[in-house]
C-alpha cells in the first residue's frame, strides 16, 4: 500500500534541511561501538548526481572502516522535495567480510523491482507519525519517527543545542536505535537498545 507519489519538478538537488543538510562537498566522521568492535565511519557529500525516477539525486558515499580495513562501501543518492523533506532514493550497498567475501545484500533503487523512496527527514520535524526511510519489500524496510525536538547533546565534535531525536527501526530486524540530529549539521549521536553507539568526532567542508 506504501506508494508515495513522486513528482520530478517538485524536487531540488540543494538539500539544505536544517537538521539534514547535505552540501557537496561536506564529510562527516563518527567513532562506531558495536559489538566490541570499533570502526571509523566516514560519510562525503560528492559532487555527482544520479537521476531516479526522474529525480536528479546527490550522490553521498559512506564508508565504514575497522581494523584498517573498508568493511562497507555505499553510495546513497539524496533529494529534497520543495517542502524541505529529504528523500532517499536508493542505496548500493557493499559490504565485505574480514575473509574478502563481498555482499550487496540491502541494496535498493527507487522504481525498481517495486523499491519506493522514503523520507530522511521531515521538512519540519516535530513527534508525529512513523514514516518508512526506505522501502524495498524485504530487502529495506526501515522506519524512523521523530519523538523530539529541542534536546541538547554533547559529542566529541562539541555541544549541541536545540536537537531533533528520532527512534529508527527496521522492519526486518530486532532493536530500535535512537538518533540526534543537530541543526546545520545533521546526525551527531546514536544509540541502539544493543547498546552499539555513534558519536560524531568532526565534521569539515571545502
Amino acid at each position: 500500500a506504501y506508494n508515495p507519489q513522486i513528482i520530478p519538478g517538485e524536487f531540488q538537488t540543494t538539500v539544505d534541511n536544517p537538521f539534514c543538510p547535505f552540501a557537496p562537498g561536506t564529510t562527516w566522521t563518527y567513532l562506531e561501538k558495536s559489538g566490541g568492535a570499533t570502526s571509523t565511519n566516514t560519510i562525503t557529500v560528492t559532487h555527482e548526481t544520479k537521476v531516479i525516477m526522474g529525480v536528479t539525486c546527490v550522490v553521498v558515499h559512506e564508508t565504514v572502516a575497522r581494523n584498517s580495513r573498508v568493511a562497507e562501501d555505499d553510495y546513497k543518492w539524496v533529494a529534497q522535495h520543495k517542502d524541505g523533506t529529504v528523500w532517499c532514493f536508493g542505496t548500493a550497498s557493499k559490504e565485505t567480510s574480514p575473509g574478502g567475501k563481498v555482499s550487496t545484500e540491502g541494496s535498493w533503487e527507487a522504481g525498481v523491482k517495486g523499491a519506493q523512496p522514503g523520507i530522511l527527514m521531515p521538512g519540519h520535524p516535530a513527534p508525529g507519525q512513523p514514516y518508512r526511510q526506505e522501502y524495498l519489500y524485504s530487502v529495506a524496510e526501515n522506519m524512523a519517527q521523530v519523538v523530539a525536538t529541542n534536546e541538547t547533546v554533547t559529542v566529541p565534535a562539541g555541544k549541541f543545542t536545540g536537537c531533533v531525536r528520532t527512534k529508527e527501526w527496521s522492519m526486518l530486524e530486532a532493536g530500535t536505535e535512537l538518533k540526534w540530529y543537530a541543526k546545520g549539521v545533521g546526525i551527531v549521536k546514536e544509540i541502539a537498545t544493543a547498546g552499539d553507539s555513534v558519536v560524531l568526532l568532526s565534521i569539515t567542508k571545502e
